[in-house]
Formats: structure tokens, C-alpha cells, sequence
């Protein structure tokens, strides 16, 4: 849901008259343009992807110095390959992201594949929350209309956008027309709790691998590089002992992704704290590193540097 205690009290969020009127026009070209089918979409997306790649080099350096470091052993050629593809993917991704503001429920169901869903139901029988760790990878936005086949409650861990305050609504709607629930990311363990304490069994879905301030306790290896980790998934799950699952996302075709849901721990109280990080982080690299394109590359993931009072947790 739109934060309006955000926007009043951080100037980030401000937005003078000029700037609202051209942000709340160009959210009106992103509703017509979700309104056209899938083939024209596509189109669109070949369109961006020769402008992203050919002219502009969106956040090429960016891009080739996250996959040098992620990937020491490939050569240049390689490298270069990676990021061609996943300037094909993220063009693909973006315009998916704006078709999933009026696409079809049975559109939906033809393109996105959910599996391992059985054990969920279990545990919303049993009246257990759960926990879905996720990250940015293939289209994760499309995963909330999984809701229409859950049962739980899902509610999508999101951070406000700043300074446009129609593009948040527009992707509220896309998100929330599902069913879910989305939560501002510092309101995530008290909405949590509160399902829990009122019996209501809910999944909170986080994209775990966001970049916290450089001062957050949790620093490791990830993809060869020192980062910083949010330790609000692991205090949740023990706090409230909810399930642990990860959401593996496949592209199967253009257009098309399988969702798969594994469990990592059925009880977080048992195990220690760093391991339900830890076990997250090494499970996200066996997937990157199985199909790199289709990661978020262009995120500066790795701008912050380790202060020298916080160990490394390996």
C-alpha cells in the first residue's frame, strides 16, 4: 500500500506540480501500453533492447563489473555474451511488468507455472505462517498473482518509490489485483506478528538479496564479493517459527516462467540464526550461476564496503 506517512514526513518522497503532471501522464502511456497483446509487447521490447543496448549502454560498466567479479573464471567474450542476453531479458522483464497491470487471470495461468505448492497448504491447514525468500531474478513481479492459488495470505514486502507517486500506484494495483497485500518494508516484522498473533496464516514474501545500509551486522560472500544482507528474515522466522521456503523462478520460454517453491526449514527455532541466512545466499548463487542472464545485474549490489568493526560471516 501507497505510505502516505512516508511522503509527508521524507522530502525524498516530495513531488512538485510539474513533476507529478509528466510522472501522472507517463503512467497513463504505461496503461494503454498494458493494454495491447502479447506480440505487440514483444515488439516493444526488441525495440528497447537494440535503444538500451546499441545507443544508450544502460549501466554498462556497472553491469561488466558485477559480472567480472561474479564470474573470475570467463573470459571477456563470455562476459560480454552474459550481458547481451540479459539486456534481452531485462527489456523483456520490464514490459512484462507493465502487461501484468491488465492481464487476464487465464493468460496468467498459461504463462506462469506454479509448483510445489502442496506443502503450503499443509501448513495453512495447520494455521502456520510462512516465510517465501525470493530474490531479483527472472520476472518476480508476475509471482503475486500467485496468490489465487495459495492459501495464505501473501503479503509482498516492498520499499516505497520515491518521487513518483503514480508510478506506485500503478504498480500497486499490478500487484494487489491478485489478492495480496503489500507491506512497506519497515512495517514487515510488525505486520508478520500480527498475522500470526491473530491466527491468520500468511506468507510474507521478501526479495531477500536487497542492499541494506553499509552498517547492517550481516556481511558474507556473495558471488565473490563482500555484501551486506537485511537480517529481518531470520529474526522473523525464529520469532515466530514460520517455515522457510525459497522460490526458485525458471524461464521456460518469452513470456513464460515457472515458479517452483522448495523448503529450506521447517523449524527456524532449531537452527542457528547466520544458517537460514547463509543457506539462502548459497542457494540464490547455484541458480545465478546456472543461468546468469536472468539476474539483476544493472543493481550496483555491491556499492558499499565493509566497516572495519563487522566481522564477515561465513
Amino acid at each position: 500500500m501507497v505510505d502516505e506517512s512516508l511522503r509527508k514526513k521524507d522530502k525524498r518522497y516530495h513531488e512538485g506540480f510539474f513533476k507529478r503532471l509528466v510522472n501522472g501522464l507517463l503512467v497513463l502511456v504505461l496503461k494503454l501500453v498494458a493494454l495491447l497483446p502479447f506480440w505487440i509487447i514483444c515488439g516493444i521490447a526488441d525495440f528497447f533492447y537494440v535503444i538500451i543496448r546499441y545507443v544508450i549502454g544502460y549501466r554498462k560498466k556497472v553491469i561488466l563489473d558485477n559480472l567480472r567479479h561474479a564470474f573470475p573464471e570467463k573470459g571477456e567474450v563470455e562476459i560480454k555474451q552474459i550481458m547481451a542476453r540479459y539486456y534481452r531479458h531485462f527489456c523483456d522483464f520490464s514490459l512484462e511488468t507493465i502487461k501484468l497491470h491488465s492481464i487476464s487471470a487465464k493468460e496468467m495461468d498459461k504463462r506462469l507455472v506454479v509448483k510445489g505448492l502442496e506443502p503450503t497448504l499443509q501448513y495453512a491447514k495447520q494455521g502456520r505462517s510462512i516465510m517465501l525468500l525470493g530474490f531479483h531474478y527472472n520476472n518476480w513481479e508476475w509471482c503475486s498473482s500467485i496468490q489465487r492459488k495459495a492459501a495464505h495470505k501473501l503479503l509482498m514486502i516492498v520499499n516505497p518509490i520515491r518521487g513518483n507517486f503514480a508510478f506506485e500506484k500503478f504498480i500497486e494495483h499490478s500487484r494487489g489485483r491478485w489478492g495480496g497485500e503489500s507491506v512497506p518494508v519497515h512495517k514487515s516484522a510488525r505486520t508478520a506478528i500480527q498475522y500470526v498473533k491473530r491466527g491468520e496464516p500468511a506468507v510474507l514474501w521478501l526479495a531477500a538479496d536487497q542492499t541494506p545500509p553499509a552498517n547492517s551486522p550481516f556481511w558474507t560472500i556473495f558471488l565473490n564479493r563482500e555484501a551486506p544482507f537485511f537480517t529481518g528474515p531470520e529474526k522473523i522466522a525464529i520469532k515466530t517459527n514460520q517455515p522457510i521456503f525459497f522460490l526458485h523462478l525458471k524461464k521456460t520460454g518469452r513470456g513464460r516462467y515457472e515458479a517452483e517453491f522448495s523448503l529450506l526449514f521447517d523449524d527456524p527455532s532449531k537452527v542457528e540464526s547466520k544458517d537460514i541466512l547463509l543457506t539462502y545466499i548459497r542457494k540464490m548463487e547455484e541458480v545465478i550461476r546456472e543461468t546468469p542472464e536472468f539476474y539483476l545485474w544493472s543493481h550496483r549490489r555491491w556499492k558499499h564496503k565493509r566497516p572495519e568493526d563487522i566481522e564477515l560471516t561465513v
